[in-house]
């Protein structure tokens, strides 16, 4: 068993979507059985996200944003040949019609709960994972569709909500005894125990993947996106930079928080823990190499694999001879900034002690600073 994830970009039109099946058609024959787990179509979670802000502020051009969308999944369906796939109409004319009726209701009340943003948002997986499955039927490759609300138990943190394993695993286990489809499984999103749509948070589909590939003790698990895998610094600064053909666990999640986003950070965990190697791929060169990640690295005599950057953060100071040889300070700073819910992404402290920076995101500066102040 493998598991294979294919991201936004790979998605994003008909085209791509023709390209992914000839990609698991190739796979199909060298592994018995196959799972794909999706992404919403390119742009088009920012766009359910975009719609619902409209409407909870009473602005009309929602619906200009909801009737896009529609359209570009229709567009995608036809260009596929899926236009007289009956089930497959009726089930987007539902979706749409159960979308544009909380859409509406949002409108009325000027509210969005965490729990509808969910809802709203990650039902671009939904979308995708259905059209796919129905595409690879079309191509007469045994697929079936597997909405991983049903198999994917977690809390009721909506936006980010924390997986139930025990049960989560029990359950996907039960499922795939009795599959032999390829199936095609929506990321991103999953259910409380009430049935409640939650989402794993941005770059949840990463995340799904590695979930059914630890639950299934899958031989790999395989990340397909637009670079060719893990980059040893931002192409986009770094004109000379290659990709890495090996690397650890560790160092992946070190390239990934600080800033790589060819992978999401909390993937690595369940695959670290079953010790499933992960293959990074590019969809469009598909004859790469890529970058393969596992508990081996490659030439030890080079310790450095790469550069990360993050762009557009805060940068804040906390400094004064008052600091100086004074226990505690850290202690105090740090429990304010986690009373206010702020995550720090990087801290740097002076030799001398008087001086602490650290780095947040843009958005929690403000509340930062107000914690720190009223701290001290």
């Amino acid at each position: 068993m493998i598991v294979i994830k294919f991201g936004g970009t790979s998605v994003a039109t008909a085209q791509r979507i023709e390209g992914l099946a000839d990609i698991v058609n190739d796979l199909r024959k060298k592994h018995k059985k196959l799972a794909v787990v999706v992404s919403a179509f390119g742009g088009v979670t920012d766009e359910l996200i975009k719609m619902s802000r409209l409407a909870a502020k009473q602005d009309g051009d929602y619906i200009t944003v909801f009737n896009g969308i529609r359209e570009r999944h229709q567009i995608a369906v036809k260009e596929l040949g899926l236009n007289r796939d009956k089930a497959l109409h009726d089930f987007l004319e539902e979706t749409f019609a159960e979308l544009h009726d909380i859409l509406h209701g949002v409108y009325l009340v000027r509210e969005l709960s965490p729990r509808t943003l969910d809802f709203l948002s990650g039902h671009g997986e939904v979308l995708s994972a259905k059209i796919i499955a129905h595409y690879f039927k079309s191509r007469k490759m045994p697929a079936a569709f597997l909405d991983a609300r049903t198999v994917i138990r977690t809390d009721e943190s909506f936006g980010s909500a924390r997986v139930d394993f025990s049960v989560t695993n029990r359950t996907i286990r039960e499922h795939f005894k009795k599959s032999k489809s390829i199936e095609v499984i929506t990321g991103f999103v999953a259910s409380t125990f009430k049935n409640e749509m939650t989402t794993l948070g941005r770059g949840g589909s990463d995340y799904t993947a590695a979930i059914f590939g630890a639950a299934l003790d899958a031989k790999e698990i395989q990340i397909w996106t637009d670079v060719d895998g893990v980059m040893t610094a931002d192409p986009r600064k770094v004109k000379k930079a290659f990709s890495i053909r090996t690397m650890t666990y560790t160092e992946a999640m070190e390239m990934s928080h600080f800033g790589a986003k060819v992978i999401h950070p909390p993937t690595i965990q369940p695959a670290l823990d079953k010790k499933i190697p992960l293959l990074i791929k590019n969809t469009f060169k598909p004859e790469h190499p890529g970058t393969f990640i596992s508990t081996k690295t490659s030439d030890p005599a080079f310790l450095i694999k790469g550069i990360s950057s993050i762009d557009n953060i805060s940068l804040l100071t906390l400094q004064g001879s008052g600091m100086v040889g004074v226990a505690g300070i850290s202690a105090r700073l740090f429990n304010s900034l986690s009373h206010a819910k702020v995550n720090v992404i990087l801290i740097t402290q002076g030799s001398s002690e008087h001086t602490i920076s650290f780095a947040v995101k843009p958005e929690d500066g403000a509340r930062a600073q107000q914690a720190i102040e009223d701290e001290f």
